[in-house]
C-alpha cells in the first residue's frame, strides 16, 4: 500500500522556533499559503488518496481540508505531537540557560522531558497508532495519507524504514514523503521511502 506521511503546515509557533507539542494553535497565514500551493502542485499524486488519518490537533486538521477536500478524515489521539512538557511554547534560545532543558539537550534528547515525554515512550505511540491505522486499511485503499507531526513523522520512519537514525528523518512545515507499505514474513510492517526529501 502507498504511504503519504505529510506533516502539518507552518504555525505561529514553527516560525519562531517554539517547541509546539501538545499546543493547539492553527496554521499561519504563510502556512495555509504553503498547503494551498502544496495542494496544486500534488493534485494529481493526490487523487489516488482514498483514506486521510490525522492527528486531533488544529494544525494538522487544517492541512487536511486543504490538501484534500473531498475525504472526511478520521482523527487519532495516538498520532499526536510528543508532549514537550516544561519545554513546551519555549524555544531553545529562551532556555539556553535552563538547567533542565542542557541536562535533556546533553543527554541528545532522549531522555523523558520533565512533565511530557521522551522518545522512547513518544515512537511507541506513534508507532503503534500508526500499525493500527494501517491494518485497519481495506482492499480497496489504493493510498493512505496521514497528515502529522514532524516527530510522527521522524518516530515512523525511524522504526519502519530505519536506514536513518531518528533526527535524520527531520522534515520542514509541508514535507510530504511518499512510501510502500509491506508485510513481512514474519507479519511486521516495513516501510520503504520512494519519494520525497529522503530519496
Amino acid at each position: 500500500m502507498k504511504v503519504y506521511l505529510i506533516r502539518h503546515g507552518q504555525t505561529p509557533g514553527n516560525a519562531e522556533g517554539r517547541y509546539i507539542g501538545r499546543t493547539d494553535e492553527g496554521l499561519s497565514a504563510v502556512g495555509i499559503d504553503l498547503i494551498r500551493s502544496m495542494a496544486h502542485v500534488n493534485a494529481r499524486r493526490f487523487s489516488q488518496v482514498d483514506a486521510v488519518v490525522t492527528s486531533p490537533l488544529l494544525r494538522c486538521r487544517q492541512t487536511a481540508e486543504i490538501l484534500f477536500p473531498g475525504i472526511s478524515p478520521q482523527v487519532d489521539e495516538g498520532l499526536r505531537e510528543c508532549d514537550f512538557g516544561i519545554f513546551e511554547g519555549r524555544s531553545a534560545d529562551e532556555m539556553h540557560d535552563d538547567t533542565a532543558y542542557r541536562m535533556w539537550v546533553d543527554g541528545r534528547c532522549k531522555a523523558p522531558i520533565p512533565g511530557g515525554e521522551g522518545i522512547d515512550g513518544f515512537t511507541q505511540r506513534s508507532v503503534e497508532a500508526f500499525t493500527r491505522i494501517a491494518r485497519a486499511q481495506g482492499p480497496a485503499v489504493r493510498a493512505l495519507a496521514l497528515v502529522v507531526h514532524g516527530g510522527t513523522i521522524m518516530a515512523v520512519l525511524d522504526a519502519l524504514e530505519g536506514s536513518r537514525s531518528y533526527f535524520e528523518y527531520h522534515v520542514d512545515n509541508g514535507a510530504c514523503i511518499e512510501c510502500e507499505l509491506e508485510e513481512t514474513d514474519d507479519a511486521s510492517l516495513h516501510m520503504t521511502v520512494v519519494g520525497g526529501p529522503f530519496t
